[in-house]
């Protein structure tokens, strides 16, 4: 759906390009991540493939089409959560839906069925200024979708999001994916990229340094053993994962102690993503 080469791209003014010949492709029906504290180009990116920046050097092709050579019709096929919310503050939460939904081929069947998706449904017909920004979020995702659009980018979806109102997101982003929708997230969450995302790049200073599925990465980049700690004692025992079946100092532990926790020493996207980049997420 999504093929982008040697994607480079340079704001006015500033000499060093904030995008630095990327390249990746996103598959229909794929949930692709990039992975990235703020400032690395996420969102740079993003913008361009949504033709919101158009001064871009490289290839970028969508849908099989050249994106420079698409008209307005593209905005029929693709939907945009914006990081930041934008709404007419001054207008209701349905009276903002029907306002974009106008923008759009098709038919929008229940703007109230929509807000209840997201638990704005008893706040329907009240100005969009007396919304929390959390609730601002959750309007700004519904405008993203209901247009059933064939790809959506989400930018920091879950940004300021309690966690109830983040699970129920989190849950409506995969219905979408099973529906066949490719949906490119940007995030600097290690937990959205891992629970969503099929595949992540690993993205710092304008640069992919890998990509991968998040479990390939973190099982390549953790350690091969398994941590125990059985009850009484504090210290934690160390095994090698490989041929553990065989280890029978291992299997004895098993036999003779009440085991308090046990587990394997994987990763997290974090630790891979500072492993490979030298950067935190923060």
């Amino acid at each position: 759906m999504i093929e982008v080469n040697n994607l480079t791209f340079s704001y006015p003014k500033n000499s060093t390009p904030t995008v630095k010949g990327i390249n990746f492709n996103i598959g229909k029906g794929e949930i692709f991540g990039f992975l990235g504290p703020s400032g690395s180009g996420k969102s740079t990116t993003q913008k361009i493939l949504y033709k919101l920046l158009p001064n871009y050097q490289g290839n970028i092709s969508i849908k099989g089409q050249d994106l420079k050579s698409w008209s307005k019709e593209f905005y029929q096929f693709i939907g945009v959560s914006f990081e930041l919310p934008n709404h007419y503050l001054k207008l209701s939460a349905v009276e903002n839906l029907r306002f974009f939904s106008s923008f759009y081929q098709n038919p929008i069947d229940s703007f109230e069925e929509l807000l209840e998706k997201v638990g704005l449904k008893e706040d329907a017909n009240k100005r969009v200024a007396n919304f929390s920004k959390g609730m601002k979020m959750r309007l700004n995702f519904i405008r993203s979708f209901m247009h059933d659009p064939d790809i959506l980018f989400l930018d920091e979806p879950t940004a300021g999001l309690d966690p109830v109102n983040a699970r129920i997101i989190k849950d409506i982003i995969l219905d979408l994916k099973s529906k066949g929708k490719t949906i490119f997230i940007t995030t600097h969450s290690m937990y959205d990229a891992d629970e969503l995302c099929d595949r992540v790049a690993l993205i710092i200073n304008g640069n992919i340094k890998a990509i991968d599925q998040p479990e390939t990465l973190k099982l390549k980049h953790g350690k091969n053993i398994v941590e125990v700690q059985v009850e009484g004692q504090n210290e934690v025992l160390s095994y090698e994962l490989n041929h553990i079946g065989q280890n029978q100092d291992f299997l004895n532990l098993l036999a003779n102690n009440n085991i308090r926790t046990i587990h394997s020493k994987e990763a997290s996207l974090e630790d891979v993503f500072i492993k490979i980049t030298g950067e935190s997420l923060v």
